[in-house]
């Protein structure tokens, strides 16, 4: 057995408010290890590795690193000491070059005061290819993908000598290619004896990168399991305290309608002569869920804002049920059947400062019911949202509670039972289940497939490629603002061929492309 090189016993956090993030949470961490610590949001996974990086103190418990009891002030005594953090949003400076985002703080210096660029670059590179990570540390920031972004970031803690490497989900935004090179880079670190705190919901990613597994709930630790001990299907129970569908085949019933209910024709959107989108033409059927899978920043967004009119295109119209609706207010649009689930919910999604109920019918003040000839009617409101508070197992107090009360998970079930009872002909779902938990992300799938048998049509936009391949019927591939594949069922294809999409290595014939638009 690996020595125990950082070691947690009874932690025990409690905020001002009286809120408990964690109750007396004991684990410890080996010398050379791959830890995944998982759990939903809320467990306490967050406030524990703040906690061990000196964000955060305890309110109680210990902590002993390399033997010897500790506790982190800062975030610099830990990083001093040997720890460092990788966090889901990056933090470099664009317009600095990779070697002087990964110095500094700490550069090498000549004459006392200014960088030794010379000498910045020399370490680094030297750094980069001692860890295998094959980069020009002279390249700006700006020009990187994603993932060599985060390459950089974990340059930075390996330049601060650490030992323990904390990664919040660190494969949100990669493809499959770049997941399985960033784990064949995370066993390298750790056949060095570096220790590696996974922190991620994705738990095939989990499964097969870990050496042993931490679940958290409700900010208690439900045990520390080693790999081969625990199943995907253990690891969700224990999770949310229930069974949860990992496949969603069983709900999805069989459409008798064929017809065309949503059409996207020749959209093209350029910004300061840059193409941001390139003709993208498809379709979607009554009953049916058209999956679009690429990694971000290649069109997904603007194209969703486009189609719903929060931003303008260029040229190309679109149709629900052959209605040109491209020229349409959003209001109109709303009026002829599109729905919308935004991506960021609480800057699109919900009237922050308004209530649950104001939230639920904030789509259609317009009905009778609720309309009274002067003013609304406070009580068919109160009515309605109970009504929906109950259907979509919304949890809060009572509907006359602040949105913002809600947990994140529980204010995208309002938006999606908002969305969901104007009766719509189409659904725009833009990262649904981004940020939430995995109960409140199995409630939404279920809701979407419900949609679907009910013959709504549905646009499903996601960067998790999990999510995508289990919901969608259809899928759709983009790579920088085009269409470079179409699948006519996502069985039909893997994860890894549809990375080579992604990535931009592969592309279909114009034929196969054309099926998108069911030609």
């Amino acid at each position: 057995m690996s020595e125990i090189i950082l070691d947690l016993k009874d932690i025990t956090k409690i905020y001002s408010n009286g809120v408990v993030a964690n109750r007396n949470v004991s684990v410890d961490f080996r010398k050379g290890e791959i830890h995944s610590i998982v759990g939903e949001n809320g467990a306490g996974k967050s406030t524990l590795m703040k906690i061990i990086f000196g964000i955060e103190h305890a309110s109680s418990g210990t902590i002993t690193y390399r033997g010897k009891p500790t506790q982190f002030h800062n975030s610099m005594e830990a990083i001093l000491s040997g720890i460092g953090m990788v966090h889901q949003h990056f933090m470099l400076i664009d317009d600095f070059s990779v070697a002087e985002n990964i110095v500094l703080g700490m550069e090498p210096k000549q004459k006392r005061f200014f960088l030794n660029k010379k000498e910045a670059v020399n370490v680094t590179k030297n750094l980069a290819k001692k860890y295998n990570f094959d980069m020009d540390v002279t390249q700006r920031v700006s020009r990187l993908t994603v993932s060599a972004k985060q390459k950089v970031e974990i340059l930075k803690t390996l330049y601060r000598d650490a030992e323990v490497i904390i990664l919040d989900e660190p494969t949100a935004v990669l493809t499959p290619q770049e997941t399985q090179a960033l784990f064949e880079n995370l066993k390298h670190f750790k056949n060095m004896g570096h220790t590696i705190l996974f922190i991620s919901h994705k738990l095939n990613e989990v499964k097969a990168i870990s050496d042993r597994i931490t679940i958290m709930q409700n900010g208690e630790s439900r045990g520390t399991f080693n790999n081969e001990d625990i199943t995907i299907e253990q690891m969700t129970e224990l999770i949310v305290g229930r069974k949860v569908s990992l496949s969603y085949d069983d709900f999805k019933f069989e459409s008798d309608r064929d017809g065309v209910a949503f059409k996207v024709e020749g959209l093209h959107l350029t910004k300061k002569g840059i193409p941001i989108l390139k003709d993208i033409n498809f379709a979607i059927r009554e009953g049916e869920i058209l999956g679009v899978a690429g990694v971000q920043g290649n069109g997904q967004s603007e194209l969703v804002q486009g189609l719903v009119g929060l931003a303008d295109i260029n040229g190309g119209k679109w149709f629900i049920n052959e209605r040109d609706i491209s020229s349409l207010s959003v209001d109109q649009k709303r009026i002829h059947g599109l729905a919308y689930i935004p991506e960021d919910r609480m800057k699109e999604g919900i009237a922050q400062g308004a209530t649950v109920a104001e939230n639920l019918i904030s789509s259609y003040y317009r009905r009778k019911e609720i309309n009274g000839p002067i003013f609304m009617n406070d009580k068919a409101i109160g009515k309605v949202a109970s009504q929906l508070i109950q259907m979509f197992s919304v949890r809060t107090k009572n509907y006359k509670s602040k949105i913002e009360s809600l947990s994140g998970g529980n204010i995208q079930k309002v938006v999606v039972a908002r969305e969901t009872n104007t009766d719509p002909k189409v659904m725009i779902a833009e990262q649904p289940t981004r940020g939430i938990d995995i109960g409140s992300a199995e409630f939404i799938h279920k809701q979407l497939i419900d949609m679907r048998n009910r013959n709504v049509a549905i646009l499903l936009v996601s960067a998790d490629l999990n999510e995508v391949m289990e919901v969608s019927d259809r899928l759709i591939v983009m790579y920088e603002g085009e269409i470079v594949a179409h699948f006519d069922r996502t069985k039909d294809v893997g994860e890894m061929e549809l990375g080579l999409y992604m990535l931009g290595v592969k592309r279909q014939d114009e034929e196969s492309l054309k099926r998108a638009s069911l030609c």
